[in-house]
């Protein structure tokens, strides 16, 4: 079974991505900002990473510059997920390493919808 980790400070987006991640056959782990996120990919890396954009300690596109050089046998798919809509947000988040672009709020078909793109399911 594929593993995603959701990395969002808000505990209701949370809970709606593994509500979601878990009927699409996932295993689901959280993160509630981008420093704990770095700390469970070294430790073992997802296959997927579902990233909020904002957040406190380390924001989602620091998360992705560190995730560069972390030390990790596979690198986790990015899915950016975010109320940044913005054409230069979302040209900053591929630049920086993202697979792909979810806006919030999302629906379980545009999330399975992503995952499929990046070859998750």
């Amino acid at each position: 079974m594929k593993n995603c980790l959701v990395v969002d400070d808000s505990k209701v987006i949370r809970k709606v991505a593994r509500h979601i991640l878990e009927s699409l056959d996932l295993t689901v782990s959280e993160a509630v900002d981008g420093q704990d996120a770095l700390t469970q990919c070294e430790a073992s890396a997802p296959d997927v990473v579902l990233l909020d954009w904002n957040m406190p300690v380390m924001s989602g596109m620091e998360f992705l510059q560190a995730l560069s050089s972390a030390k990790m046998t596979a690198r986790p798919k990015i899915i950016f997920c975010t109320t940044e809509n913005g054409i230069s947000h979302i040209k900053a988040a591929v630049e920086a390493g993202a697979d792909e672009y979810v806006m919030k709020p999302f629906d379980r078909e545009t999330l399975e919808s992503k995952l499929a793109i990046v070859g998750v399911i």
